[in-house]
């Protein structure tokens, strides 16, 4: 940033200040709001020529920004210009570049994950391919961050990337950048005959017409009788698409949502007729179920439309909006809540009194109780609740950490290297008890820095006995901790089954990219499984849909 860039802000904040006073004096809040902006304006122009050292005024603005939301919810922030293109793929799910997700490893940075259809993987790069330079330049020692501003660049410019395959052949290959697109909607197929399944996993931009195209590709394959929407780890995204979505279910005209801000209250209405109005729908959420994926489940359950199964979702019932700051800066802030048909808000958290420093959960005491269309009971305060509970699948974290620090991957490369050319079966495909045991070898030398969860706890323990002064407690806790065996090779029979299964799914997505760990997956699930056993019985569907009520938390 050159010098007159760095203080020409400072201008024209003043400027801003002086339109700003002289122009919104009417309201209550004005010589506050008027006051503090020349004080602000005033500090950051003192703190910029008269500091000791050089500041760095952009770095100066983050952090003034920062502070002023900080005490508010954690969705308003400010975003800056280098921030824009993470924002813009959050939102549009969209951005220039070859295709391609990538690591570290060592001095070098590997390919982790082509996507399928794009430049990278039409090009033939596999998962485990070393990049060794990128136009002509090294990649020894470049860190991701590098790698990856080099590969991103404007649609239909050239990059040449010279890899080295697993084999140990090297590739040069020119790559054309593409508008990546990230699938919203990563895979759509059968799990029984007339029960479809698809899997959405964000709400970005287009997302709908995925969900559109997936759907009339079900119908054209088959006859579909029922189907299973997955709504698992959706983080939300754009409100304007699950309005979008939930046409295809409900009829035309129907409020799914209503927002309601300081200024406005606006309702949104399904604009277009329904593809499947009358289908049975199973949707599967759990505690990442958050935001606008809350909205289609929500209105769905409100409208009687479809059963909810698996865990209580999330409870986001906030809405964003951007605005302009000028500069290529933004600031997404939070402008209201949202309301499902039943007239619900689910929202978890109350942030109305952060400033105060008070947040907190909804109280049961302010929980209140809705009706659904057909009259069934539910509840606002903290999530959507499903009809049909489902336990959560068992999460390793020490299979997360393996995963975390690259040794499933490693392990991936080495196990390709040794059967090249091997065909899978997506759907049954495991590693045999000898490669979990050549698994179990190439971890020998390998440091893993986990603690399990019974040695933090008795850790905790026996600080608090040592610090209340009880000798003989700290000593039994010392010696139970002494008999506890999580060191890594016990780690890995203990956790045998988590830790296969993410082997098992790194050679899939080899072979069959993310939609194929999603088919492996669904053999074993059982949210899946129950969902098509509610789609199968057509009473207990129409019972749950007209007749029972949600549990109140």
């Amino acid at each position: 940033m050159t010098t007159k860039r760095k203080y020409g802000f400072l201008i024209a904040a003043t400027a801003l200040l002086a339109v700003a006073g002289s122009s919104i004096h009417a309201r209550k809040d004005d010589f506050g709001l008027g006051r503090n902006m020349e004080i602000t304006v005033n500090m950051m122009r003192e703190l910029a020529l008269g500091y000791v050292d050089p500041i760095d005024p952009d770095r100066l603005m983050e952090g003034a920004a920062a502070g002023m939301v900080s005490d508010l919810d954690p969705y308003t922030e400010y975003i800056s210009e280098e921030g824009l293109s993470d924002f813009e793929l959050l939102t549009t799910g969209k951005y220039g570049g070859v295709g391609a997700l990538i690591r570290k490893k060592g001095d070098w940075v590997k390919i982790s994950q082509p996507y399928a259809g794009t430049p990278s993987d039409r090009a033939g790069l596999k998962i485990g391919d070393l990049i060794l330079s990128i136009d002509g330049k090294s990649a020894k020692g470049l860190t991701t961050e590098e790698v990856s501003g080099m590969l991103k660049g404007e649609p239909g410019s050239k990059v040449k990337i010279t890899v080295m395959h697993l084999d140990s052949t090297q590739q040069s290959v020119t790559l054309r950048r593409e508008r990546i697109s990230i699938p919203g909607v990563p895979y759509a197929g059968w799990v029984k005959e007339g029960i479809g399944y698809i899997r959405h996993s964000d709400f970005t931009e287009g997302c709908y017409e995925e969900m559109r195209a997936a759907i009339d590709r079900l119908r054209a394959e088959g006859e579909l009788k029922g189907l299973v929407l997955d709504y698992r780890s959706n983080g939300g995204g754009i409100m304007q698409e699950a309005v979008k979505i939930l046409s295809l279910f409900v009829p035309r005209g129907t409020v799914v949502v209503t927002t309601r801000g300081r200024n406005e209250q606006r309702d949104y209405r399904t604009e277009a007729e329904p593809i499947l109005p009358d289908l049975p729908l199973a949707v599967l959420v759990d505690g990442s179920t958050a935001s606008s994926s809350e909205i289609v489940a929500g209105a769905l359950q409100d409208l009687d439309r479809a059963v909810l199964i698996g865990q209580r979702s999330f409870g986001k019932g906030l809405v964003q909006a951007t605005r302009p700051l000028g500069y290529n800066t933004m600031l997404k802030l939070t402008t209201a809540k949202y309301y499902i048909p039943s007239g619900r808000c689910i929202q978890a958290i109350d942030y109305s009194h952060s400033q105060e420093g008070s947040v907190r959960t909804v109280p049961d005491s302010l929980i209140s109780e809705f009706e659904t269309r057909a009259g069934r009971k539910v509840y606002d305060g903290g999530g959507i609740m499903p009809d049909i509970d489902v336990e959560p699948e068992y999460i390793s974290r020490f299979a997360a950490t393996l995963y975390a620090l690259g040794f499933i991957e490693d392990f991936g490369d080495e196990y390709t290297r040794r059967n090249p050319g091997q065909q899978i079966d997506i759907r049954t495909f495991s590693i045999t008890d000898a490669d979990y045991a050549d698994f179990a070898a190439f971890m020998q030398d390998k440091e893993v820095p986990y603690e399990s969860d019974t040695r933090r706890a008795l850790k905790a323990l026996k600080k608090a006995a040592e610090d209340d002064r009880f000798a003989e407690l700290k000593e039994q806790f010392e010696r139970v901790e002494s008999e506890l065996k999580d060191d890594t090779a016990t780690n890995l029979e203990t956790y045998r089954e988590q830790v296969i299964e993410a082997i098992n799914n790194d050679i899939i997505l080899r072979h069959a990219y993310t939609a194929g760990v999603i088919e492996h997956a669904m053999a074993d699930d059982k949210g899946v499984a129950r969902a098509v056993e509610v789609l199968e019985h057509p009473d207990d569907y129409r019972r749950i849909t007209t007749e029972q009520d949600t549990r109140k938390k």
